[in-house]
């Protein structure tokens, strides 16, 4: 019976589907030899299913013997693929996790428990495979060596299976090799006992992290022995801007920029300031010119904020005192410079004048010495990890800050050959200049220039007393680019109304700017400088977009 069912089964013989078909329809010949076509066909097709299922099941005998093999392992829970529901916040463990930048030889022989990416994943035989681990900054060797009751050979296959950049958790002893280890930032290895993926990267990344980490002199150096490396270049990071944000200077730049922040914002706490948020949406333009994104506010013409500018001067009406902000500035400018961005972070001070606007610079002086103070004090391992890919010479200052005026500077320009168009502002090429000038007489890289002519500076500025063609302004430079504008602002209605007009502003777009004016006001002054900027001079960076966490130029809406 089993025979015969196995017969019933198989598939007929061309000859078998002709007869049956003949005997059903007792037909003609033309129709035994369609009969016998289609049999020849559909017996092909079963002869190509029956091979098909051959290969599948050829394909799925390596599995099923690996899938023997881990469930004959003794160890298989010491790793593998954590389940998608045991991270939904299932439950609190009250494990003990350590983090990476705190693994130290004293700590020889203790368990530990740590969550990264997987960085670098170097098999070395079938029983030894090497791993690095990566958590921000720091980076750690995890060593999986097979070892009876501790680690099988399936566990270190599984984790040369891993691709990089993948999340695991490790968990395993602190060693200390006797050798020095290159190409981690801790001096110590972590013996694998426990090898857990939380969440596996595709296989084939953009690019390496590892190429994308690489200097200018590794590359030279790679030119003169003939060999290759893989260069990545700037659209592609800003493109993949996830992956390039995790090499070592990347992650060392946005925490030096984070720490310029902090020190502005506690410096300017410290001297009594307040901090503010003023709006983004307006109605009018905040600087004057082009330069600004219209849009449509509910049926009403609007633009995105060129600067807190008028609402920092109005709060100091309001009485406030001293002033600052930090927040986003939107600049419309089809400027396609290292240096310019369509959206940056401000930086913007304002504050009342007893007798003078240099007082406005005193607080410049003592901020930025602060800053810098604190930055080569508190940042020498980020910026060292910027300094091994982007090599930069330390920032000059003094501890009192340099003040120059506006003439000054025109005739040192003047004195070594360059020209300047009269009461003119300062091209890019005339500000390096000066700078190369000031920072070989004077030895340092930041200044302050003060008493521009009016004619280059906003129509808020306030003229000087003793020549209406001059003005009580100053910008602030480092490494010969302009970071700063401050001024004394204007705070008489009428001289505003004056010299919005003259700028060409609709002074109907800003009327309660003006109006606040009329109620009393003291005389002010402040300033204004970009994040970004401060971050990519300090550090000596060739361009503003390095220090841009996701740029927006006029060229770049996306990531």
């Amino acid at each position: 019976m089993e025979h015969m069912a196995s017969l019933s089964l198989s598939s007929p013989t061309p000859d078998e589907v002709a007869v049956e078909v003949e005997g059903e329809g007792g037909g003609s010949s033309s129709s035994s030899s369609i009969s016998k076509s289609k049999a020849k066909k559909d017996a092909k097709k079963a002869e190509k299913a029956e091979k098909a299922a051959q290969r599948l099941q050829a394909r799925s005998r390596p599995a099923a013997a690996a899938s023997e093999s881990d469930e004959a392992d003794p160890l298989s829970s010491n790793y593998g693929d954590i389940p998608v529901q045991d991270i939904q916040s299932k439950s609190v463990t009250g494990r003990t996790w350590t983090r990476v930048k705190h693994l130290c030889a004293e700590m020889k022989d203790q368990s530990v428990l740590i969550r990264g990416a997987a960085q670098v994943i170097r098999p070395v035989s079938k029983k030894m495979a090497f791993l690095v681990l990566r958590q921000s900054m720091t980076t750690v060797q995890c060593v999986l060596l097979v070892s009876k009751d501790l680690v099988s050979p399936q566990m270190v296959r599984f984790a040369t299976s891993l691709s990089k950049e993948s999340i695991v958790d490790i968990e395993g002893l602190i060693s200390v090799p006797k050798e020095p280890i290159k190409g981690t930032t801790q001096q110590v290895e972590i013996q694998v006992r426990k090898l857990y993926c939380v969440n596996r990267a595709v296989p084939n990344l953009p690019f390496n992290i590892e190429d994308a980490s690489r200097s200018e002199t590794e590359f030279k150096k790679a030119e003169e022995t003939g060999e290759q490396l893989v260069r990545v270049g700037q659209d592609t990071r800003l493109n993949y801007r996830v992956l390039d944000l995790r090499t070592p200077a990347n992650q060392a730049i946005f925490r030096i920029q984070c720490q310029v922040e902090n020190v502005f914002r506690q410096f300017l706490l410290s001297e009594d300031f307040v901090g503010i948020h003023s709006p983004k949406l307006i109605a009018g333009s905040s600087e004057g010119g082009a330069a600004v994104f219209k849009l449509d506010y509910k049926g009403q013409p609007a633009c995105l904020a060129q600067s807190p500018q008028l609402y920092k001067q109005m709060t100091i009406c309001g009485d406030f005192g001293r002033v600052f902000e930090v927040g986003p500035v939107f600049r419309a400018e089809d400027s396609y410079t290292h240096r310019h961005l369509c959206e940056f972070v401000g930086l913007d001070v304002e504050m009342e004048i007893m007798e003078h606007y240099f007082e406005v610079c005193d607080i410049v002086d003592r901020l930025f010495v602060a800053m810098f103070n604190h930055l080569n004090k508190n940042c020498s391992k980020e910026l060292e990890s910027i300094n091994r890919q982007y090599p930069f010479q330390p920032l000059k200052y003094l501890p009192e800050t340099l003040r120059l005026t506006y003439d000054e500077g025109i005739q040192m320009l003047k004195e070594a050959g360059v020209e300047i168009e009269p009461m003119g502002d300062l091209n890019t090429e005339a500000e390096k200049k000066l700078g190369k000038l000031v920072s070989d007489k004077y030895n340092t890289d930041f200044y302050i220039l003060t008493r521009y002519p009016l004619g280059v500076r906003p129509f808020y500025t306030m003229p000087c007393y003793d020549d209406p063609d001059y003005s009580n302004s100053f910008d602030v430079f480092i490494r010969g680019e302009e970071i700063i504008s401050g001024a004394q602002r204007v705070h008489l209605p009428d001289l505003l109304t004056e010299r919005a007009g003259k700028c060409g502003i609709d002074v109907n777009t800003i009327s309660s700017y003006i109006d606040s004016f009329r109620y009393g006001a003291p005389p002010h002054g402040g300033f204004g400088v970009g994040l970004e900027r401060v971050v990519m001079l300090f550090c000596g960076l060739n361009n503003i977009r390095k220090s841009s966490l996701f740029p927006r130029d006029p060229q770049r809406l996306t990531p």
